[in-house]
């Protein structure tokens, strides 16, 4: 089965939010499905060294989505939203390869079974 989850809150937002969008999607890894992440709006800071784990936090949001997609899961990071979103505006994803376009989200909608939203 092929799931994506569409994330849009900034990590480290004083919910958890994105930490508990992204412990499903290990999860949801781990059983062995078909995973597909799409960040847009202000979760775009997943995807940026530059988004540093605050102290008080006790998990790395960035290193938890880098090691997912380093073990397969198929990862894009809206490319207009790099420079209109998250507190990073402008700063580089930690891969070129992950930016995807609104036409990349659509494709992944319309070809997955199940559709999630943090």
């Amino acid at each position: 089965m092929s799931i994506l989850i569409v994330f849009n809150h900034q990590p480290y937002d004083g919910s958890d939010v994105a930490w508990n969008g992204l412990r499903l999607a290990n999860t949801l890894a781990k059983k062995g499905e078909e995973l597909r992440i799409f960040l847009m709006n202000d979760s775009v800071d997943l995807a940026r060294d530059a988004t540093i784990k605050p102290e008080f936090y006790d998990h790395d949001l960035v290193d938890m989505l880098k090691k997912l997609y380093e073990n397969g899961a198929k990862l894009k990071v809206c490319g207009t939203c790099q420079a209109r979103c998250g507190l990073h505006k402008n700063k580089p994803y930690f891969n070129d390869e992950i930016k995807g376009t609104m036409d990349d989200l659509a494709s992944w909608v319309i070809n997955s079974d199940k559709v999630l939203t943090f």
